[in-house]
């Protein structure tokens, strides 16, 4: 049976920038928020990104409005096509400041497109703010804490 490739090390200086890399690599990570007692996963795609700071547009009648508003806890994991993996432990917030959102609206068509207007009552946009950052290379097997 072959072996498994041997992971390089990794240079705990380089963590901040390596697990920058996967995610605008991986782009549409995971988010795994709580229904109640039951994990529910789905991919997001975020509308800006500032370090580790992830903002995902939403709508209020999705499911994850419901999850979030009960339990902000919540994880994003990019896995890129390297297999490298960044999983980000963070606590949603709903973006209220006015200049924020029209930035974000301003620069993204999709959202305009879609939703019209920015004051469509449709429209959340949630801020993922990180406690915690970890990243694994392909076949290491082992994450390296990421410093914030």
């Amino acid at each position: 049976m072959p072996k498994p490739p041997q992971p390089q090390p990794v240079d705990p200086a380089e963590l901040p920038q390596l697990a920058q890399s996967t995610m605008s690599a991986a782009k549409f990570p995971m988010l795994a928020s709580m229904d109640g007692d039951q994990p529910r996963l789905r991919p997001v795609s975020p509308v800006r990104t500032d370090g580790f700071v992830v903002y995902v547009a939403n709508l209020r009648r999705y499911g994850k409005t419901r999850e979030l508003e009960a339990n902000p806890k919540a994880e994003l994991c990019y896995t890129d096509d390297n297999h490298h993996q960044v999983r980000i432990t963070a606590q949603a917030e709903i973006v209220t400041d006015r200049a924020l959102l029209e930035e974000i609206w301003n620069t993204n068509p999709l959202l305009r497109a879609y939703l019209g207007s920015i004051d469509n009552p449709e429209l959340i946009i949630y801020r993922f703010v990180p406690s915690r950052v970890r990243y694994m290379k392909e076949w290491a097997l082992e994450y390296f804490e990421v410093p914030l």
